[in-house]
C-alpha cells in the first residue's frame, strides 16, 4: 500500500512508489498488419493545487502500472494501392469526445508528440478534427464522416470515441487512449495480440476508483456517507461502480449514487446532494465530466464538502484533489504509433 503525506506549509509531498506494470505486445494483426513493438509506462499521479491563485499543482508519482498497448501499424500491401489514390500528405482523423476549448491541452500534447518524431501539421501531414462536445450520440456519424473522407488513420480520444471509430471501419488503422478494458469492450482481441485494426493506450481508470475512495476516507475519517457522481452513458461507469462498491464494503462506507449525462442532470444531481448530509464526493471517470469540469468544480464548492476527481484537469480548474493517469501525457505517446 502506498502512503502519500502532503505538507501544506512546505508544499512538499512524501510518497512511496512501487512498480506494477503490464506489458502489452502487439505482434501481428488479423488484417496482416506488421506492428513494431513499443512499450512505455503510464504514470498514475496525484494532483493537488497548493497555490490555487496560480492554479499550480504538485504532481506525485504514485506507481508505474499501466503500459502502452501498442506499436505503430504499417499499411498492408492491399492498402498501399488505395493510399496511392489519396493525397500525398497523410491525414489523421482526430475524433474527440470533448469540445475544442476543453480539449486544447490534449491536442497540444498530441502535436508535441508528433513534433518529437519529425511530423508537423500542415507541413507533412494534415489533421481533420471532430469535436463531440460531450454529446456521445454525435460520435458514430462523425466517425463515419471521417471514414468517407477518407483518412489514413483514426484517433479515438476516450472510450465513446474509440468505440465509435472501431464500429466505423475494419480497414483504417485506429489508435486510441481510453480508461476502460479494451479487451472487454471489443477494441482489441487480447492485450498481447490485439488483432484487427486498432491499438492504443489504456489507463484502466475505473479500476482505481477504490484508491480514490480510500483517499476520501483518509480525508474524512468521521464521514461514513459518500456520494459518487457517474454518467450512466459512458462505458467507464460499470467497472467503476463495481470497483467502488467493493471498496466501500471493505471500508464500512455507505455510498449514494447520483447519475448525470447532461448539464440539467448535473444540476438535478447536485440539488439532490444538497438535501443529504454527505461527507464527501467521488466524481467518476467520464469525458463529459472532463468537458464540464469548471461547472462541476463550482457546484462542489457550493456543497462545501471535499471531492476527489479522476484526472488532473479538475484540480487545475480549482478542484481539491485528483488521483489518476495524466491524459495529456498518454495522448502525446499516441503520436509514436
Amino acid at each position: 500500500m502506498q502512503i502519500v503525506r502532503f505538507e501544506r506549509r512546505s508544499g512538499h509531498a512524501r510518497s512511496c512508489d512501487f512498480d506494477s506494470s503490464v506489458a502489452i505486445d502487439p505482434t501481428a494483426t488479423s488484417a496482416g498488419l506488421k506492428c513494431r513493438s513499443a512499450a512505455a509506462s503510464c504514470r498514475t499521479e496525484m494532483c493537488y493545487p497548493f497555490r490555487s491563485e496560480a492554479r499550480e499543482a504538485l504532481t506525485v508519482k504514485r506507481r508505474e502500472f499501466i503500459t502502452l498497448l501498442g506499436g505503430a501499424a504499417a499499411w498492408p500491401v492491399a492498402g498501399r494501392a488505395q493510399q496511392a489514390e489519396r493525397p500525398e500528405k497523410p491525414v489523421i482523423g482526430y475524433l474527440s469526445t470533448l469540445s475544442e476549448a476543453q480539449g486544447v491541452h490534449l491536442l497540444a500534447a498530441f502535436r508535441r508528440g508528433l513534433g518529437e518524431i519529425g511530423l508537423s501539421e500542415g507541413r507533412n501531414l494534415a489533421i481533420e478534427f471532430r469535436w463531440a462536445e460531450g454529446r456521445f450520440d454525435r460520435l458514430p456519424a462523425m466517425a463515419a464522416e471521417l471514414v468517407r473522407r477518407p483518412v489514413n488513420l483514426l484517433l479515438g480520444q476516450a472510450p465513446p470515441a474509440a468505440l465509435a471509430a472501431k464500429a466505423s471501419t475494419t480497414s483504417i488503422p485506429i489508435v486510441f487512449v481510453v480508461g476502460i478494458d479494451p479487451v472487454g469492450y471489443g477494441l482489441v482481441a487480447s492485450l498481447n495480440r490485439p488483432g484487427g485494426n486498432a491499438t492504443g493506450v489504456t489507463l484502466m481508470s475505473p479500476l482505481i476508483g477504490e484508491k480514490r475512495l480510500g483517499m476520501l476516507r483518509e480525508l474524512t475519517p468521521n464521514s461514513p456517507l459518500i456520494a459518487i457522481l457517474l454518467n450512466p452513458k459512458t462505458p467507464d461507469a460499470v467497472p467503476e461502480i463495481g470497483s467502488v462498491q467493493m471498496a466501500a464494503q471493505s471500508l464500512g462506507l455507505e455510498l449514494r449514487m447520483f447519475n448525470a449525462s447532461t448539464l440539467n442532470e448535473i444540476d438535478a444531481a447536485f440539488a439532490a446532494m444538497a438535501e443529504q448530509r454527505l461527507g464527501a464526493l467521488l466524481v467518476g471517470v467520464d469525458p463529459f465530466f472532463v468537458d464540464r469540469r469548471a461547472e462541476l468544480v463550482a457546484r462542489v464548492a457550493e456543497l462545501r464538502i471535499p471531492a476527489i476527481y479522476p484526472f488532473r484537469e479538475f484540480p487545475m480548474a480549482g478542484g481539491l484533489i485528483s488521483y489518476g493517469s495524466n491524459i495529456a501525457e498518454r495522448t502525446s505517446t499516441l503520436a509514436g504509433f
